[in-house]
């Protein structure tokens, strides 16, 4: 084999093993602002930039875009939901003030998970790796 076939099966390797998160999803949000612990552990913090999510991991960064005024904010996942039928993201006060739909309750909006900012914050980003060889094996 020599040194293209390894860095090849490298790139392949890790680009296989990188998170599938990638992609768009679009429908209604909503907002809370609890005193309480998320259901991964820390206090909610109203305030803050983060959001509740059914299945993204812990730690997820991901882009929430208010499709009626075109505005967008970086929230991260933190808790779980929302539990209401239709929605697909619980925000945060702060996050929903952002997004300039407090008033309303609700807002349709678009999530983008990027494999970038996907990885949770406590997991080492996963780059390639090289084989170092020469070519005469």
């Amino acid at each position: 084999m020599n040194v293209r076939t390894f860095l090849a099966a490298g790139l392949l390797l890790a680009a296989a093993s990188g998170p599938a998160l990638a992609g768009s999803t679009c429908g209604k949000a909503s907002w809370y602002a609890l005193h309480s612990r998320t259901a991964s552990g820390e206090m909610m913090k109203p305030s803050e930039l983060t959001a509740a999510h059914r299945s993204l991991p812990f730690g997820t960064r991901v882009k929430v875009t208010n499709v009626s005024n075109g505005r967008s904010v970086i929230v991260r996942i933190n808790d779980r939901g929302p539990f209401t039928k239709g929605r697909i993201i619980d925000l945060s006060k702060g996050a929903a003030q952002h997004l300039q739909f407090v008033g309303k309750g609700i807002s349709k909006v678009c999530i983008l998970t990027n494999p970038v900012t996907a990885s949770p914050a406590s997991a080492p980003a996963k780059k390639p790796f090289l084989i170092a060889t020469d070519d005469k094996v």
